[in-house]
């Protein structure tokens, strides 16, 4: 809070002027030509038009189809310089025009446009920017491949051939006071150009699933990582500690040592595979001179970093303690995961001159360490390769009955598309319902099943002609209640239903207990569903969102059900303008307003649940681009049969440790099991507890298994038999909630097991404040 009430310096106030004499830029950012971009830009000038602000078109795009005119008809034109490149008919902007009008705001299609050559601005974000600078704000369209660099990356990852002639510098999207996001999808994408006469050489090259589904995930990552600026700007500004808990901070600790590459290389495996950022840091006396072999092992591991695209740091030691050097270089640069090598150290070594690892496992509960198994001399460095599908050593095998009654569900199963938002209000249910719209105006028998409008005027206008099932009555404890009709919408069945906010909890007395569970049965009887959910209600995302928001999100879908998705599109908007609408009354009653504002939708809240729904859909595109080509997969290859064991207690941090190890098992494509010793008869509480554990570990996909001991001495030998017996690769535990005196007298299993697994990766999960 100190942050509030320092006072700015000379600069700074001179830059905060600069900034109230400018007008605003906004970009609106599409993964590829045919995404809605020029559209959208245009229904956003007319929605301002309605607010009474002044607004033009400065320039559109020429080959506009009648939808994307109709917006332009209803919005002043300004004229354009008409020129050729070729035979190629070009259009630049005529500045003077605008400038003598002097509109509040422009509208600007193709950001990366360069202009002719005797054109006083070379390109028009340069045209752009002197606008901004005359107090004139600008919203405009760029793809994600016209990025200075980026378009390097579209080139590497797909069939394509971008040129660097028309893109705009790489710190361009920084410039902007507010981005946008369309995000579409590859198959909405194929449908548009099934209807649309385009390109003979974009049909047959750019318009292909895998390439769509390259340059949609490099945009959902390019957003991510600005926004992820923003927020470190935020929490550095009212001085937040830590990390946020939208995004995983990879800090590699390595000494310049032989293993220093192998930890380096499992850091990056680590921070691509879960979409995070990679940081290396080497910690030296300066009173001792590098020897020639570990200048040697300095050069080859530092362009190792650039070679990955992390970042390299060497820093001094000032302290007399390596450990604390780590932890608050950690803590400094937000870091959610430590990753070292074991420990060289006998017993008796570590008795008398202490453990880095367990000194560090003391000093800091929120941030967890993953230690790197020791096996690196007999086996090397591990280079992870892709795992291999099992192939059938019978090709003429005949299918049993219940392989050929699960292909045939699944042929005659409806298609699930959902709407994934940050936070209540971003425009899930609207787009939702234009798409019915558009649906039925195609001859598409849709319905509506289940529609929440919140009393929004403006999504209530949408459901237009629409038909509604009505909704099922439902008697409770001398009330009437209502719910979804399942049953209705299978009688009616229609091709398409529209099924609003997925993580709903039924009421009492309903057949099913979650409208998940509906859907489900929705889609087994061949009716396409269209839904809506935040992010927040993602199972596995509940420990991040409770970190982010200390709010615990009680309705949750599991993972699963967004894994059976055939299409998941993101509905993007800024922190800002959700909390713009929120104050203008367009979200939730006026009552509820400012509780909300100064809770859940915090601008640090909305800024890090944008991040993580940025960050989680990107990783979902990357999971099936993988499934349909691996070689164009951007996060790289995974291991070859890894297998996760997770070891708990019934104490309070089973259920994080359970999330996490799902996460990180979906991630590596790997098996896992949650592994539990009994070294004690349980009391009824304590069966629940497990009983819950089992269920919870059942619902995301793994195994549970029990193991009973007499003694407590015997559960870490339990667990080796266990571990070899699975093939384990990594084991996952929690931090010990002992204190050292504790520790001393009883022992902890967590060190036990570090010693005794050492040929094991072990990751071991920091506490979260409950």
């Amino acid at each position: 809070m100190t942050e509030l009430f320092r006072r700015k310096t000379q600069e700074e106030v001179e830059q905060s002027i600069l900034n109230v004499q400018k007008g605003r830029f906004k970009i609106i950012l599409g993964a590829v030509s045919g995404s809605g971009k020029t559209y959208h830009l245009l229904l956003e000038g007319n929605d301002l038009k309605k607010k009474g602000i002044d607004v033009v078109v400065g320039c559109m795009s020429r080959s506009a189809g009648p939808k994307v005119q109709n917006q332009a008809n209803q919005l002043e034109q300004m004229p354009v310089i008409g020129w050729k490149k070729g035979e190629v008919e070009q259009c630049d902007l005529d500045i003077e025009s605008i400038l003598e009008r002097n509109p509040e705001v422009v509208l600007v299609d193709h950001l990366a446009h360069r202009n002719r050559p005797e054109a006083a601005y070379v390109t028009r974000l340069e045209e752009v920017m002197m606008l901004i600078n005359k107090q004139i704000s600008v919203i405009a369209t760029i793809n994600i491949y016209e990025l200075e660099d980026i378009h390097k990356l579209a080139n590497e990852f797909t069939s394509m051939h971008f040129t660097n002639d028309e893109c705009v510098p790489k710190h361009t999207l920084s410039l902007a006071d507010d981005i946008k996001l369309l995000d579409v999808t590859p198959e909405v994408m194929l449908k548009r150009l099934e209807e649309e006469t385009m390109d003979q050489h974009i049909k047959s090259s750019l318009f292909q699933k895998d390439n769509l589904a390259v340059l949609r995930e490099l945009s959902l990552r390019v957003l991510a990582g600005e926004v992820n600026e923003h927020l470190d700007e935020y929490r550095q500004k009212y001085g937040l500690l830590g990390a946020s808990g939208a995004t995983e901070r990879i800090l590699v600790s390595a000494q310049y040592y032989w293993n220093g590459s192998l930890l380096i290389r499992r850091g990056d495996q680590i921070a691509k595979r879960l979409g995070g950022e990679l940081n290396v840091v080497c910690f030296r006396n300066t009173g001792h001179r590098l020897s020639e072999e570990k200048e040697t092992f300095k050069r080859s591991m530092v362009q190792l970093v650039e070679k990955l695209g992390g970042t390299f740091e060497e820093k001094v030691l000032k302290k007399d303690d390596v450990a604390d050097e780590i932890v608050e270089y950690a803590i400094q640069n937000n870091t959610t995961r430590i990753v070292m090598g074991q420990s060289k150290r006998s017993r008796w070594e570590e008795f008398w001159h202490g453990s880095i690892l367990h000194k560090i496992l003391r000093a800091t509960r929120n941030i967890d360490l993953f230690i790197v198994a020791d096996r690196a001399e007999k086996e090397g460095e591990r280079v992870l390769p892709a795992r291999q599908r099992k192939i059938d050593e019978n090709p003429y095998r005949r299918p049993s009955d219940q392989e050929v009654e699960n292909r045939i569900d699944h042929i005659k199963r409806g298609t699930l598309k959902v709407y994934i938002g940050a936070a209540p209000g971003v425009g899930k249910t609207y787009t939702m319902l234009r798409e019915a719209n558009e649906l039925r105006e195609k001859g598409i028998d849709v319905v509506i099943g289940l529609l929440e409008t919140h009393g929004r005027s403006e999504t209530l206008e949408q459901v237009g002609v629409l038909e509604i099932i009505p909704r099922k009555q439902i008697p409770y404890k001398g009330v009437t209640l209502e719910e979804m009709d399942t049953k209705a919408i299978l009688m009616r069945n229609p091709e398409v239903v529209l099924i609003d906010e997925l993580a709903h909890t039924n009421v009492p007395g309903s057949i099913r207990m979650k409208r998940y569970e509906d859907v489900e049965k929705v889609l087994k009887a061949g009716i396409s569903v269209i839904s809506t959910l935040n992010i927040q209600h993602i199972e596995s995302l509940n420990d991040s969102v409770k970190q982010i928001t200390g709010i615990r999100v009680r309705e949750t879908v599991p993972d699963r059900v967004l894994r059976m998705a055939d299409e998941i599109e993101l509905i993007d908007i800024s922190p800002k303008a959700l909390r713009q609408r929120m104050k203008e009354g367009n979200i939730y009653r006026a009552d509820k307003i400012e509780q909300s504002l100064s809770h859940f939708f915090k601008t640090g809240n909305l800024i890090a649940l944008r991040e993580m729904a940025l960050r989680e859909v990107a990783d979902d595109v990357d999971e099936r681009l993988e499934s349909w080509e691996h070689t164009k997969a951007l996060r790289g290859p995974w291991r070859t049969e890894e297998v996760i064991c997770v070891c708990i207690h019934l104490g309070s941090n089973s259920e994080l440790l359970i999330r996490r190890g799902f996460r990180i098992a979906y991630r590596l494509k790997a098996d896992w099991y949650v592994v539990y010793v009994q070294d004690h008869p349980l009391n009824d509480q304590e069966e629940k507890a497990k009983e819950h554990v089992k269920k919870m570990t059942k619902r995301l996909g793994g195994h549970f298994h029990t193991s009973t001991v007499s003694d407590r001495r015997k559960v870490v030998g339990v667990l080796q038999q266990y571990f070899y017996e699975n093939r384990a690769t990594q084991i996952i535990i929690g931090h010990s909630a002992k204190s050292r005196i504790e520790e001393i007298w009883r022992g902890s299993i967590v060190q036990k097991l570090l010693k005794e697994t050492r040929h094991l990766d072990v990751l071991v999960v920091a506490h979260l404040h409950q």
